[in-house]
């Protein structure tokens, strides 16, 4: 299915207009976002979306809306991992809550920008290498193993490549200066604390821009779909951090929920020319795995004395866990 470029710029300059209004208008002043903005903001995203795939369902007919709907829900259902390691950096950097927003807003810039980089480069490789859809089914299944099977682990930025790297080269003050990245000292420009959270918020994109952008692929090989679905699915997600951030602890079991997914349509990338498996149903399965996950997770958390380490929360993420400040953090709200 092919799309005019001025559909894609089009669709950008809104992207753009809107993040604009939010960053000059709705946040030109640093706050604490409490759970009733972000619950707003939440809805208003999520109404874009389906606003958009109307005119899909208008424009291009079921199957296509259905091909949207459904990359945007993967995407939106594998973010929730990303929420799991913004915490858990948030909390490591002890980040104010009023500077929150401003990181997350810069960190999704560079994120539209990564996978927009993510989706030229897959679409290039499906249409020049026939079997590389083969090589992304493997991949997903192996990563979707490899998240029920690992266990989680205590999250130390220090150790991190990018940490390594920033400090090594950059001049950095333990103290903040307000949404500032740099601040000058001693006549000398010196990174904040905010900037290298901004890196490692970056890095994490990355890290899960290869599991995603593959598992929508296994969806729809349309690039206009991949890509909207995915920026849609990215806009909510700084909305959505903050609606979750103080509960996220508590899905201890939606890793095997992702798991599944990601085997599922990593299967389904594979066995595409023997088995088709219609998008409803696709869709209906990745519905009712992420409830049956989420249900069990608050209906049958796992007692107390499974809990090796009580002082630190069982995420069900691959990445760590997230302990009692990011929490504490944002009870209440």
């Amino acid at each position: 299915m092919t799309t005019s470029i001025w559909l894609y710029a089009g669709f950008t300059a809104f992207v753009l207009a809107m993040l604009a209004l939010d960053l000059g208008v709705f946040h030109r002043k640093a706050h604490v976002v409490r759970g009733k903005e972000a619950g707003m903001w939440v809805a208003i995203w999520m109404g874009m979306s389906l606003l958009f795939a109307t005119a899909l369902l208008f424009w291009r007919g079921t199957e296509t809306a259905l091909l949207f709907l459904t990359g945007y829900l993967i995407e939106q259902s594998l973010s929730a991992d990303n929420i799991f390691v913004i915490v858990m950096i948030f909390s490591y950097f002890s980040i104010p809550e009023k500077y929150q927003h401003r990181v997350l807003f810069w960190g999704i810039l560079g994120a539209l920008l990564m996978r927009g980089v993510f989706i030229g480069m897959g679409t290039w490789l499906i249409q020049k290498i026939e079997w590389i859809m083969y090589v992304f089914g493997a991949f997903l299944i192996f990563t979707g193993v490899k998240m029920a099977l690992r266990h989680d682990e205590e999250f130390d930025a220090e150790q991190n490549l990018v940490m390594r790297t920033a400090r090594r080269f950059l001049r950095v003050t333990s103290e903040y200066d307000g949404t500032r990245f740099f601040t000058v000292q001693s006549g000398r420009y010196v990174a904040t604390p905010l900037l290298l959270v901004l890196l490692l918020v970056e890095f994490t994109d990355l890290v899960f821009a290869v599991d995603s952008i593959p598992a929508i692929f296994a969806v729809t090989t349309d690039p206009f779909l991949v890509y909207t679905s995915n920026v849609f699915a990215i806009l909510g997600l700084r909305s959505m951090y903050f609606l979750l951030a103080g509960i996220v602890h508590r899905f201890v079991y939606l890793k095997y929920g992702l798991s599944v997914i990601l085997v599922f349509v990593g299967a389904k990338m594979i066995a595409d020319k023997f088995v088709h498996v219609p998008i409803p149903v696709s869709t209906g399965f990745i519905i009712v795995t992420l409830g049956i996950s989420i249900a069990a997770s608050l209906l049958h958390p796992p007692r107390p004395e499974h809990v090796a380490d009580e002082s630190h929360a069982k995420t069900g993420s691959i990445f760590g866990t997230v302990p009692p400040s990011a929490r504490k953090q944002h009870d209440g709200e």
